[in-house]
C-alpha cells in the first residue's frame, strides 16, 4: 500500500465532506480561485499546530495570490471546530473521517512511527488552479516551512 498520487494536468478528485463549522463543502465551490489541499494526519498535534499556523499568519499572502487553503484529516468535525478556535485559524479545515477523498488523492497509506506500522494519512500537499486541475504535488512537506514553500511554488505557477 504506496502512495499513488492523482495525475498531474488532469481534474482533480472531487470531494464533498463537512468542514469545522458542520457545513458541506465541495472542491467544486472554489472554481475559479487556486487551491491548497493540505492532508495532515491529526489536529492538535505538533507538527500539525506549526503547519496550520503558518497557514493562518499566512492568509494575506495567501487571499494576495487568489488562493483559498483547505487543511483535509480524518479527524471528526467537532475536533475541527476546536482546534480552529484554540489556535485562532482563519481558513477552512476538512473532515474525512472514512478517509475516502485521502483515498482518491493517494495519501492514505501504509506509515511507519516507532517501529510500528499501520495505515493512515501521510502529509502531501496538492495545488490546483482555478479550472480544478492539478497542477502541482508537494510529496515531502516541511511543517515549519510548509506556508513558504507553497506560495513559492504558487507564485511560479
Amino acid at each position: 500500500m504506496s502512495l499513488a498520487f492523482p495525475p498531474l494536468d488532469q481534474i482533480a478528485p472531487q470531494f464533498t465532506t463537512t468542514n469545522q463549522d458542520g457545513e458541506e463543502v465541495s472542491l467544486a465551490d472554489y472554481k475559479g480561485q487556486r487551491v491548497v489541499l493540505y492532508f495532515y494526519p491529526k489536529a492538535m498535534t505538533p507538527g500539525c499546530i506549526t503547519q496550520a499556523c503558518g497557514i493562518r499568519d499566512s492568509k494575506d499572502a495567501f487571499a494576495e495570490a487568489n488562493t483559498v487553503v483547505l487543511g483535509m484529516s480524518p479527524d471528526a468535525a467537532k475536533l475541527l471546530t476546536r482546534f480552529t478556535e484554540k489556535k485562532e485559524l482563519n481558513f477552512t479545515l476538512l473532515s474525512d473521517e472514512d478517509h475516502q477523498i485521502a483515498e482518491s488523492y493517494g495519501v492514505w497509506a501504509l506509515k511507519k512511527f516507532m517501529g510500528k506500522e499501520y495505515v493512515g494519512i501521510h502529509r502531501v500537499t496538492f495545488i490546483i488552479d482555478e479550472e480544478g486541475i492539478l497542477r502541482h504535488i508537494m510529496p515531502k512537506v516541511k511543517t515549519k516551512s510548509h506556508h513558504d514553500d507553497v506560495l513559492e511554488i504558487i507564485n511560479s505557477l
